[in-house]
């Protein structure tokens, strides 16, 4: 167990309370946090925070999804926000650490696996807070990348003693991919929906046009209609996206 966080301190017999004294520290004094981290002691605490923190991020996720803000609306979505994001943090967290591992390792640290695991499970505390700032459009994600970004180098820099000037260069360039595919990614969302809006009006006036009594070979006709615009606008973002993913 932890013996210098919240998480897991024999005398902090309340764990909710443990877990939100670990996010504060790592939000509000990182520097500290990450000097201070054991770098043994098990993958239990890391992993408990870790998808605490998953599930805060999804339940938030779900409620502005009902709300319609940040991300895809409507109670499947909200459900499947709340369901899929602790799950995505329990495998990703692992998968993530293995490349963060790899890539430590290049830039010379000496830690373990473990060590690699414990740093991005309590990075993830930002998350919650990454999940109100994307309800902004494109401001939001380049503040969770920015945070991110700066916790990263703090931890490479604190944990596993890596200079700080070859930290903000790898993990910048690192992040500047990241910022170009997450605006492509909205940009063509955004694309999408507008297309989707359009269609669905123009179902709509043909309805009424028709004294909303279709025949079932007209409504076929106007539904493959709808679809095969679906089919080709998404066609066409694919294709226009090819282009910034080569230019990194």
């Amino acid at each position: 167990m932890d013996q210098t966080l919240g998480v897991g301190r024999p005398e902090n017999k309340n764990v909710v309370q443990g877990i939100m004294d670990t996010a504060m520290q790592v939000v509000s004094k990182p520097v500290e946090f990450f000097k201070s981290m054991p770098r043994t002691g098990g993958f239990g605490d890391p992993l408990v925070f870790a998808v605490a923190l998953g599930v805060v991020s999804g339940v938030l996720r779900g409620v502005l999804g009902l709300v319609h803000l940040g991300g895809a609306f409507g109670i499947g979505a909200a459900m499947r926000a709340i369901i899929v994001t602790p799950i995505a943090v329990l495998i990703g967290g692992f998968i993530g650490a293995a490349i963060m591992f790899v890539i430590w390792k290049l830039m010379g640290s000496n830690e373990s696996y473990e060590t690699a695991y414990r740093c991005g499970a309590y990075i993830s505390a930002i998350s919650p807070i990454a999940v109100l700032a994307g309800i902004v459009p494109y401001v939001g994600a380049l503040v969770g990348i920015a945070w991110g970004l700066y916790l990263v180098v703090t931890a490479s820099v604190e944990v596993h003693k890596i200079a700080a000037r070859t930290a903000w260069l790898v993990f910048g360039i690192l992040a500047g991919i990241f910022v170009l595919a997450s605006v492509s990614s909205q940009l063509a969302a955004r694309k999408m929906q507008r297309a989707m809006s359009g269609w669905s009006s123009q179902m709509g006036s043909q309805m009424n046009k028709a004294g909303k009594e279709m025949t079932p070979e007209e409504a076929g006709r106007a539904a493959a209609a709808f679809m095969k615009g679906m089919q080709e606008e998404a066609a066409k973002n694919a294709k226009n996206a090819k282009p910034d993913q080569a230019a990194p």
